[in-house]
């Protein structure tokens, strides 16, 4: 019976130990081809990367991460706060998407992106913080970090 609990009790337990101090996974993670957070939920993976203009670029990836054509995908980005949301449109450009607006003021706030493969798709979301700040152990911004910190 204290074998049950034993397993029981570790085996709730073991997500908080997989994640540090802070609660975020510190997993080490591949950097996309322009130093950007890789998106791997969807293939072709795509890169969300931060220009240094504040707009956000999106490249298709194929599974070595290098840049591949863009296949008819339709992405959108919600950005900042919920009370201000900030939607971006997107305009291809040398096989990339680029924002047309920038993103909203400040260098941490929540992000949503939605990616469908074609109109008739069902959009897949990948939501987090997007934090640009210089992460201090590797060359990324903190929402693009490898380290694995």
């Amino acid at each position: 019976m204290k074998s049950i609990i034993l397993v029981t009790l570790l085996a709730l337990l073991a997500p908080a130990f997989a994640a540090g101090e802070d609660g975020h996974s510190h997993e080490k993670k591949n950097p996309g081809p322009n130093g950007g957070r890789v998106i791997e939920a969807v293939t072709p993976h795509l890169e969300f990367f931060v220009t240094p203009e504040r707009k956000v670029q999106i490249t298709a990836l194929d599974k070595e991460l290098k840049t591949v054509p863009l296949s008819g995908q339709i992405i959108s980005v919600t950005a900042g706060e919920r009370s201000q949301p900030t939607k971006m449109e997107f305009a291809e450009t040398d096989g990339k998407l680029v924002s047309k607006s920038t993103l909203p003021e400040g260098n941490d706030f929540p992000v949503s992106v939605s990616i469908k493969a074609d109109a008739g798709s069902k959009a897949v979301y990948e939501k987090f913080h997007l934090n640009l700040t210089a992460c201090p152990t590797c060359k990324y911004s903190e929402y693009a970090c490898i380290c694995g910190h």
